[in-house]
């Protein structure tokens, strides 16, 4: 897209979305992602002994890193964003755990606190942009409050997740089933109710995180924690395999691009 193309003031524009399209393919690769930063936290931090600040850091550099090269591509590309949205779903999990374990702050209080700045987030985006819509991603502003409301989703996910599944103590089965039924109401909600599509999306964007974290959990645990002993290292990689077949797909496919017409 060329600069005289931008600066036609009255021409019908091409705007290439910097997200992709919400295709199945999308819930699928979103959950796979949250698996895996569950898994893949668990592991660095204690199977490496990296240490939830030295894992913080580690991540946090290779997210912002990978961000960087996201905020300077000039459209979605799939390998590009799904492993930010896989290091900021590490990240996002790495913020709840340190605020438990090295701040002694409850899950009950940073789930609380983590609604409260996402729900601040989504005001600022609004307030700014007039929309929340993931289709009009297309701006580096746009973008930048699309992946801090992300990081924050994540961190609110896996803070409500630990909440139910282990403070509550109703297991990490019976926590994903809990948390995919109530994704279903969504689903359902929007396509037979008529739910608001941009409402419906975000709460499903938040619902996924503990479904997936609660079944990264179940496979990995030990069977006397409430899991199948599968370990953090072969559910990363059964997972992380998941994800490159999906990307490798969508690359070749393109089934998840979109285009916004817009008139300028």
């Amino acid at each position: 897209m060329s600069l005289e193309t931008l600066s036609q003031p009255t021409a019908l524009r091409t705007l290439i979305s910097k997200v992709p399209e919400v295709t199945l393919f999308f819930w699928i690769i979103k959950i796979l992602c949250t698996t895996v930063g569950e898994t893949a936290a668990d592991y660095l931090n204690t199977q490496l002994n990296l240490g939830l600040t030295g894992t913080t850091l580690v991540m946090g550099t290779l997210l912002a890193a990978v961000l960087a090269v996201q905020f300077r591509l000039p459209g979605y590309v799939p390998s590009v964003y799904w492993l930010a949205v896989v290091l900021i779903s590490v990240v996002g999990t790495l913020i709840t755990d340190n605020l438990t374990d090295n701040f002694g702050i409850s899950l009950w209080t940073s789930t609380g606190l983590f609604s409260v700045a996402l729900a601040l987030v989504f005001a600022a985006w609004s307030a700014s942009e007039k929309t929340l819509s993931i289709h009009s991603i297309f701006t580096a502003k746009r973008e930048a409050f699309y992946w801090l409301a992300v990081l924050f989703t994540f961190a609110l996910g896996t803070a409500a997740g630990d909440l139910v599944a282990e403070k509550l103590a109703l297991g990490y089965l019976t926590s994903a089933l809990i948390f995919g039924a109530i994704l279903a109401l969504v689903a359902l909600a929007h396509f037979a109710l008529r739910l608001n599509a941009v409402l419906a999306f975000w709460m499903a964007y938040i619902l996924t995180r503990p479904l997936g974290a609660s079944i990264g959990d179940y496979l990995s645990q030990p069977r006397d924690a409430g899991g199948l002993a599968l370990g953090t290292v072969i559910t990363s990689a059964i997972f992380l395999l998941l994800i490159g077949a999906v990307i490798v797909y969508l690359t070749s496919t393109h089934r998840d691009q979109v285009k916004i017409e817009d008139g300028a």
